[in-house]
Formats: C-alpha cells, sequence, structure tokens
C-alpha cells in the first residue's frame, strides 16, 4: 500500500435522460483539494455517473489508498457486484444481452485496478457537503456548456 490517502466524491447529472449531461468530482490529499469537471452534449446520468469515477481516477499518477463516495447505486453494485461476471461472460449480462455503458464499465475496470478503492454510498441532495459539492460541479459544467 501507500501513505497517499484521497477522499473522492464522484457525481453525475443530466438534463432530460439522455440530454445534456455533466460531471464533477471533489478529492482531497491532505490539506491540499482539487476539483474537476465535464460536459457531454448528449448522454445519461448513468455515464455521467461512471464518466465521474473514471475522470477522478484518471488523474491519480500512482497507486493511491482512495475513499471513494457516490451517491450512484448503478456504479457501485457494477463495480462490486456485476462486473466479474460480465467480464467472464464476454460483456454480456446474465440475460445474454449487452452490458450498456461497456465501453465506460471497461475503462472504470482498468482504473479501479491501479488503486485500493473502500467504496462508500452517500444519498444523494441529503447535505452530505462532498455529495453536493459533486453534483454542483457537474451541473456548473452544464450550465458552462448551455450559455
Amino acid at each position: 500500500m501507500t501513505d497517499k490517502k484521497v477522499v473522492m466524491y464522484t457525481d453525475g447529472a443530466c438534463r432530460g435522460n439522455p440530454g445534456p449531461g455533466g460531471w464533477g468530482v471533489l478529492m482531497s490529499f491532505q490539506e491540499n483539494s482539487k476539483t474537476l469537471h465535464g460536459y457531454e452534449a448528449e448522454t445519461t446520468n448513468n455515464r455521467m455517473e461512471l464518466t465521474a469515477v473514471i475522470k477522478g481516477l484518471a488523474t491519480l499518477k500512482r497507486h493511491c489508498q482512495i475513499e471513494l463516495y457516490t451517491d450512484s447505486k448503478y456504479v457501485l453494485q457494477g463495480i462490486n457486484d456485476w462486473i466479474d461476471n460480465w467480464k467472464q461472460n464476454g460483456w454480456k449480462t446474465a440475460n445474454k444481452k449487452a452490458v450498456k455503458n461497456a465501453d465506460l464499465w471497461k475503462q472504470l475496470d482498468k482504473e479501479t485496478s491501479r488503486h485500493w478503492i473502500k467504496w462508500h454510498w452517500v444519498k444523494g441532495h441529503s447535505g452530505n457537503p462532498g455529495n453536493e459539492s459533486a453534483d454542483q460541479l457537474a451541473n456548473q459544467a452544464i450550465d458552462l456548456a448551455m450559455r
């Protein structure tokens, strides 16, 4: 392990589903913090949730211990419960259908393999400061792009 412990909050937002979407990341290491956000013109909420986690992890240049907080049960269940079976089944579900967002799940699988991650679910829009900040970043990305 490493002594580099990062706390990361991620969130995705979409205006319409599909529609314009944004993602946000708030991460901190010791006394330092960093924010990231981005926009896609036509996407879904689940894609933005996944993208937020991928972008956050991709910014880390070396192995880290990460406390990762998300309000997406889709992301949590996918990475903790479903992904191993998807990989074994050639990116097919138990019903033999193609995994939705497989391109992003493959990227997330690659990024998670570089780190030790403890996953946490937090209820969205419940006053958690880290989650609220990530949500604001995701929505800010949409607002800036749509001006």
